[in-house]
């Protein structure tokens, strides 16, 4: 018998019990040549071993370099996972987004009821941030293992070891926030696993952030102060104080998190919110300010940057191989589908029935880019319209924001926060086809397709959920259309993205001085932030003065208070959806200020679900069930599941 048994010693952590284990594939040759014991018989004919690649510095620093690749594909669009990262990133399920390409999806998240679940496939949202937040663990692990066998005279200076050790600790410290908060009790791995393990314990979260803040700690001294970095990206010791002051943060350890923004703020490391102009661009507009360069192409690295703490870079080269993410797809609305002006003549849209020249390639409403070769709409002068404009790109309306995020917000600063500016949001859309009478109009949906609506001939959710809302475009790059120009650039973004920025900062440490009840300076943080913004700073009698969103019996949970606390707490979350749409987990934020199931439930406005209800969020979804397919193979020590589920 040919023996072809291959045994796999590396094993990568995507699932905590199962063993990476190539099993035989028997080919006969002849029956009575075989015996039970030789076919019973493992032999590892090839092994990948962290030995061998990880023997070396540059060895461990494509390691690290790993942890970074993992991070940015996984959680930052580094690959089209629509689902998971829109939920993660973009805030699907909470206060300030909903799915707008199908309000009625079975997908992201637009039923808290039929998608948090613990079973699904290896694309099962639940199943992927739990997966991947061990497989960065396991990795993270293996580089700390490897620094310390790693011989002293293998490294190329003084206290390099110890950098390389503070960085993987603080990837791992990343994934453990990211599984205690979504899933609370987890199991506490920091050792690489090397041999299939079955009977994992969930440990105490008391466990979880023991860890944690040690691993924190440890980058806070042991990792380079701000640009004494290796590289362009690298972590540093404000990156570390930032995560450790919203871990405070989730433990209520409000003095703690206080200490650890004070390290940033006004600290030694010369970060400073940025007030005034710099990179010396102006958007396709012709508008700026300093909150447009803040997030305008090239400025994120910028050495006149004291602003940012942790960045995530990507190229700007080719598509689709981590170099991009899906800043146009998930954030941009697919006006491209509009159809039809509301001139069009009134026939049978699908029969058939137009005249030469009648028909829907000659009445589109945004006819775009003109480029030979173009694949939609014939020319009258030669080549082709693209159906696609280069400000716009190719949005898929992943994510609508509500009337939150939308609107609410800005009422009293419409006009003059930067952060609502044209070229930070894109509102007005414009007619694009010279032989309609709309050419160049301003579209209006209610008022131009009225006629259209009254007959049933269009579908209003669509119009307004799918095709023309607000497109929020902080990492966009209108024009920028480096990849399928067919498209315009297909929703592929190659900007540098914040994950980190003193911004955040300040609101964090607003959110300690709240559970501290030191309301006056929380205000003083948030106003520094709106200063910045061009907003007219807030008083604490203002925000006092606030009424009621909604009532207890409104959103059904009798505990709903609507106290000074509640108010100020409720206006600082305003403000970071302010200034943080589209950078941070939302999920984290109202998971750790109790808010999550008050303000889903009153601002989340998505049309196919009834006012109030929230996506039909319960309390157990505060938080996610654990994968079942890890209790199951955790076979030797049954896990409870979570509550509800």
């Amino acid at each position: 018998m040919m023996n072809t048994k291959i045994k796999i010693n590396h094993f990568s952590g995507s699932r905590l019990a199962l063993a990476i284990l190539v099993l035989s594939l028997a080919l006969p040759m002849s029956f009575t040549s075989c015996k039970d014991e030789d076919f019973l018989e493992e032999k590892a004919y090839a092994t990948l071993l962290t030995d061998i690649w990880y023997d070396s510095q540059e060895g461990i620093k494509q390691g690290i370099a790993g942890l970074h690749q993992h991070v940015r594909r996984q959680w930052y669009w580094g690959q089209e996972n629509q689902d998971q990262i829109s939920i993660w990133l973009a805030g699907l399920g909470t206060d300030v987004a909903f799915h707008g390409e199908n309000p009625n999806n079975n997908r992201f998240l637009c039923n808290y009821e039929n998608y948090i679940v613990p079973s699904g496939g290896a694309e099962n949202t639940i199943e992927y941030h739990w997966r991947y937040s061990y497989e960065l663990i396991q990795r993270a692990n293996y580089v700390i293992d490897a620094c310390e066998k790693l011989a002293p005279t293998m490294w190329k200076r003084e206290g390099q070891k110890e950098e390389y050790i503070a960085e993987a600790k603080f990837f791992r410290a990343w994934a453990y926030r990211n599984l205690t908060s979504f899933y609370g009790k987890v199991p506490v791995i920091d050792y690489p696993i090397k041999a299939v393990k079955v009977d994992f314990e969930r440990d105490p979260l008391e466990k979880a952030y023991a860890l944690i803040e040690s691993d924190l700690k440890t980058a806070t001294t042991d990792l380079p102060e701000r640009g004494k970095e290796e590289g362009t990206g690298r972590i540093n010791q404000g990156a570390a104080w930032q995560l450790l002051c919203e871990v405070y943060l989730a433990q209520k350890k409000y003095t703690d998190a206080v200490d650890a923004a004070n390290k940033l703020i006004g600290g030694t490391y010369g970060y400073a919110l940025m007030t005034s102009r710099f990179g010396g661009k102006n958007s396709v507009y012709g508008t700026g300010d300093v909150f447009w360069d803040l997030h305008a192409n090239g400025n994120q690295f910028s050495t006149a940057n004291t602003e940012g703490i942790w960045v995530m870079p990507f190229g700007r080269v080719q598509a689709d191989d981590n170099t991009n993410h899906r800043a146009g797809r998930c954030w941009g609305n697919a006006y491209f589908r509009l159809s039809h002006t509301p001139d069009m003549p009134d026939k049978d849209v699908n029969g058939g029935s137009y005249a030469a020249g009648e028909g829907l390639a000659n009445w589109s409403a945004f006819m775009g880019e003109r480029r030979l070769g173009g694949q939609n709409f014939p020319h009258i002068n030669g080549g082709t319209y693209s159906g696609y404009s280069d400000t716009l790109g190719r949005g898929v309306s992943w994510i609508h924001p509500t009337n939150l995020t939308s609107y609410f917000l800005w009422e009293g600063n419409w006009d003059n926060d930067y952060r609502n500016a044209k070229h930070m949001v894109r509102r007005d859309f414009y007619y694009d086809n010279p032989k309609s009478s709309f050419h160049g109009k301003k579209i209006n949906m209610k008022v131009d397709y009225a006629e259209w609506y009254a007959k049933g001939k269009r579908d209003a959710r669509n119009d307004t959920c799918q095709y023309i809302f607000p497109f929020f475009m902080k990492k966009f790059d209108p024009c920028n259309v480096i990849t399928n120009s067919g498209t315009s650039g297909n929703g592929d973004s190659f900007k540098d993205i914040y994950v980190m920025r003193l911004a955040e900062t300040y609101l964090s440490r607003a959110e300690a001085y709240i559970g501290l009840g030191d309301y006056q300076k929380a205000v003083d943080d948030i106003n520094v932030v709106r200063r910045r913004s061009n907003a007219k700073e807030i008083t604490l009698a203002e925000i006092i003065a606030q009424p009621a969103p909604a009532t207890a019996a409104d959103i059904k949970i009798p505990s709903f208070v609507w106290d000074d606390k509640t108010k100020i707490l409720y206006y600082l979350l305003d403000e970071r959806a302010r200034e943080l749409y589209t950078e941070e987990c939302r999920h984290f934020v109202l998971r750790r200020t109790g808010t999550m199931l008050d303000r889903t439930r009153i601002y989340n406005n998505n049309p196919a679900r009834d006012k109030w209800t929230g996506l039909n969020i319960a309390e157990k979804h505060l938080l996610w069930p654990v994968p079942q397919r890890d209790i199951d193979l955790n076979k030797d020590n049954a896990w409870e599941q979570n509550p509800g589920y």
